[in-house]
């Protein structure tokens, strides 16, 4: 088979797009990059810099020098990524798999700079800084990683260390973020450093829920001996669909039917209502479902 053809039969319709709608996913990942670096750099020229608290990565590297010598954060920011950028290019994958990483430090870089004339700066009360700070670099950051770009520094160097290391990413971020938060103690100060820690992990958590989805819906698995008595109830009275797995006990090695279901947030209590109205033994398992895509739910697409 040639080598199109077997393309097209293993993709299916996603190897048969068309060039506009391409184009449309390509336009749609760039406003996300540019929208997202713009937000990232807005952030830090209105919440952090005038509170001297510092950022992670390679910015807040940038962030130090300017506290300490006055230069600016963008420049600096772009000119310290530099040989970040030659390395991911000539290590970590080529052109086309940086090119949007590239993208998304130049727009933040030359974003920080230009909007620091333009924008006001936020100073006074920490918990306001430090919350708003938070949120606003973790949406703006989120969107980047979904048109999938990176706003490079650290990002560049863990996928690197990670490619020829095997060393997880969580170890490059934690290690090379608390260096840089402790050489920061001496520039900004103790507590403008613990002002930092409370803005990352704000920005972390909004970051996750920007690119994995809200959590609004929650998945429920049931072991039962009335299995069939649960699942006609909840596709009668709470209109979801239901699937039966086969599952095998570990311990008793006995087959036996699991039920999933997949439900939004508030219809949880009505389920676990059923459950222990039909079966008070069941087995429940309730986890929180980041994202559900498709009937029922949000339409599936890119």
């Amino acid at each position: 088979m040639p080598r199109g053809g077997l393309r097209e039969k293993i993709l299916g319709p996603v190897a048969r797009l068309t060039p506009a709608r391409k184009a449309f996913r390509l336009a749609e990942d760039y406003l996300l990059l540019t929208s997202g670096s713009l937000i990232v750099a807005a952030g830090v020229v209105m919440f952090l810099t005038p509170n001297r608290v510092v950022s992670a990565g390679v910015t807040g590297v940038a962030m130090l020098l300017n506290y300490t010598w006055s230069w600016p954060v963008g420049l600096t920011n772009l000119v310290l990524n530099v040989p970040l950028l030659v390395a991911g290019v000539k290590w970590g994958g080529g052109w086309r798999t940086l090119f949007r990483t590239i993208y998304a430090v130049v727009v933040m870089s030359v974003g920080i700079d230009l909007l620091a004339s333009l924008l006001p700066a936020v100073k006074g009360d920490p918990l306001i800084y430090t919350l708003f700070g938070g949120l606003v670099d973790g949406f703006g950051i989120g969107l980047v990683l979904r048109a999938r770009g990176t706003t490079g520094g650290t990002d560049i160097v863990a996928q690197l260390l990670y490619k020829y290391r095997r060393i997880p990413f969580g170890q490059v971020f934690l290690w090379s973020n608390t260096l840089i938060l402790l050489a920061a103690i001496p520039v900004v100060g103790l507590v403008p450093v613990l002002y930092a820690l409370i803005v990352n992990y704000i920005s972390s958590r909004v970051l996750d829920t920007v690119v994995e989805g809200l959590g609004y819906a929650r998945s429920v698995l049931v072991v039962s001996d009335k299995l069939d008595e649960i699942k006609e109830a909840i596709l009668s009275e709470v209109n979801r669909g239901v699937t039966v797995l086969e599952a095998t006990g570990g311990y008793s090695r006995e087959r036996r039917p699991v039920l999933y279901v997949v439900v939004s947030r508030s219809q949880v209590a009505a389920v676990k209502r059923l459950i222990a109205d039909m079966d008070p033994k069941a087995f429940v398992v309730v986890s929180e479902a980041h994202e559900v895509l498709g009937e029922g739910f949000k339409p599936v697409k890119e």
